[in-house]
C-alpha cells in the first residue's frame, strides 16, 4: 500500500532557500569552471553521509558529481532513483537585469537570479531535503547526479555515464528536475547541429569571374536545407503532444565577407535539427553532404581554384522517450495527481539516461519560459511543490514504512 502523499506548503523551507541563494552565487556560466559549487555540494553531501565520486573534464576545470546515500541499503549501488540536475547557466552578456544576477533577490513570492529556475532551484531542493532523510529506513539508495555543460550540448553527463558503467553503477530510474511547472515529462526530442564552412576564392568585386563567391554557395546550401525542412515537415508523421509536432530543421547563424568590395573567400552558417523521438537525423545529415558534394562544389570552380565545403557537428544528442507505463512514470504521476505526463521540445540530458538504460522523468519547479531570460526566477510556491513532490516520492519509492 502506497503511503499517504504530504501536501505541499505555500512556501518552501528556509533551508531550500538558503542553499539556493548560495548556488546562484557561484558563477557557473558554461565558459567558466563550476568547481566551486561542485566541490561546496561534495563537502555537502558527505557532511550527510553520502558516498561521492567526481568525474573531470580534460583540463580538470569542471566535475560532474554522483552521490549515493545508501543507508540501510548498502551494497545496492545498482539500484535506486537519481536525482539528476545540471550546474551551469547560460550567459547574462548583454542582458538587463534589474538585480545581480549572480546574488539571489527574493520579492513578490518569487526568486531572482541566473540558473533560479534553469535549474538550480531543483538542486537547493534535493540538497535540503535530503538532510531530513531517515537513511535508516531506505531500503534502496538514492542518488544525486549533477553534471557541468549541459547547455552546450549535454557534455558532462556523458563523462559521469561512463563512469558510472565502468563501475557497474546502474540505478533503475532517473528524475531531471529541468523547469516544467512540476508536471512529468516523459518525451523530448533530440538534436544536432552543424556548422557549415563554404570556401571559395577571393577577387576584386569588379572581377566576379576571377572568384568564387563563397556567400553565394553558402545560399545554395541554405536554400537547399530549407527545401528539406519544408518536405520533412509536410511528409513526416506527426506527434502532437509535441508543441510543434514535426521534426524542425532551420538556419540559425549565417556570416561571410570581410569588405563590400570583395568577392567573399569563406562564408559559414550553422543549422540545427530537432528531431522526434524514433527519427534517424543522419538522414537528413547525409542528404545534405550529398547534395554539397554532388551538384554545389563541382560548380565552385576557376581556373587555378577550387572551392570546398566542410562540415562540424557542434551539438548531438539524442531525444528521449521513456515509456508511460514505466513504473518511474506511474510514480511521477501519483504523487503529482496528475492522469498523464506530457512532452516538450527543449532538450535534456534524459535521452542520454535512457540510452544507458535508466528511464527518466523530468519533472522539476520553474517555467522553462522564464528560463536563459533577464530576471529569470523560479516562484516559491514552485519550490514548495518540489519539496512535496521529493519527499513524496521518497517515501513511496524509496522508504520502508515507519
Amino acid at each position: 500500500m502506497n503511503p499517504p502523499l504530504k501536501t505541499a506548503a505555500s512556501e518552501p523551507t528556509k533551508q531550500t532557500l538558503d542553499i539556493l541563494k548560495t548556488l546562484i552565487g557561484f558563477n557557473t556560466v558554461s565558459r567558466e569552471s563550476n568547481l566551486g559549487l561542485i566541490e561546496w555540494v561534495r563537502d555537502y553531501l558527505e557532511g550527510l553521509g553520502a558516498q561521492t565520486r567526481l568525474t573531470y573534464d580534460a583540463q580538470r576545470r569542471k566535475a560532474n558529481l554522483f552521490a549515493t546515500v545508501a543507508g540501510a541499503a548498502q551494497g545496492r549501488s545498482r539500484f535506486g532513483t537519481v536525482f539528476s540536475g545540471h550546474t551551469d547557466v547560460v550567459p547574462v552578456t548583454g542582458q538587463n537585469w534589474d538585480t545581480d544576477p549572480f546574488a539571489a533577490h527574493v520579492a513578490g513570492g518569487k526568486l531572482f537570479g541566473r540558473g533560479a529556475c534553469d535549474m538550480k532551484g531543483f538542486i537547493a531542493v534535493c540538497l535540503a531535503r535530503l538532510a531530513a532523510v531517515d537513511q535508516g529506513r531506505l531500503h534502496t539508495p538514492l542518488h544525486i547526479s549533477f553534471s557541468y555543460d549541459e547547455e552546450v550540448g549535454c557534455l558532462g553527463v556523458r563523462e559521469l555515464l561512463a563512469d558510472l558503467k565502468h563501475n557497474d553503477i546502474k540505478p533503475t530510474g532517473v528524475i531531471i528536475g529541468e523547469p516544467t511547472s512540476m508536471q512529468a515529462v516523459i518525451a523530448h526530442k533530440g538534436k544536432r547541429s552543424y556548422r557549415c564552412s563554404v570556401h571559395g576564392h577571393a577577387a576584386h568585386s569588379s572581377c566576379p569571374h576571377l572568384g568564387i563567391n563563397s556567400i553565394d554557395f553558402a545560399a545554395m546550401m541554405q536554400l537547399k536545407i530549407r527545401e528539406i525542412a519544408m518536405r520533412v515537415r509536410d511528409s513526416e508523421a506527426r506527434d502532437y503532444d509535441f508543441d510543434v509536432p514535426y521534426s524542425s530543421i532551420v538556419t540559425t547563424l549565417s556570416n561571410g565577407g570581410n569588405a563590400p568590395n570583395i568577392i567573399p573567400d569563406k562564408a559559414e552558417f550553422v543549422f540545427e535539427h530537432r528531431f522526434l523521438p524514433g527519427i534517424d537525423p543522419q538522414q537528413v545529415f547525409e542528404e545534405v553532404k550529398s547534395y554539397a558534394q554532388r551538384e554545389v562544389v563541382p560548380q565552385m570552380a576557376i581556373e587555378g581554384a577550387q572551392g570546398r565545403i566542410e562540415f562540424e557537428t557542434l551539438t548531438a544528442y539524442p531525444g528521449m522517450n521513456t515509456p508511460a507505463d514505466d513504473p518511474i512514470v506511474a510514480s511521477a504521476l501519483r504523487i503529482l495527481g496528475d492522469e498523464r505526463a506530457h512532452k516538450v521540445g527543449f532538450g535534456t540530458e534524459g535521452g542520454l539516461f535512457g540510452a544507458a538504460g535508466m528511464p527518466a522523468v523530468i519533472c522539476g519547479p520553474g517555467d522553462i519560459a522564464q528560463a536563459h531570460k533577464p530576471n529569470e526566477f523560479v516562484t516559491l510556491e514552485q519550490l514548495a511543490r518540489c519539496e512535496s513532490f521529493f519527499d513524496n516520492y521518497l517515501a513511496s519509492a524509496n522508504l520502508n514504512p515507519a
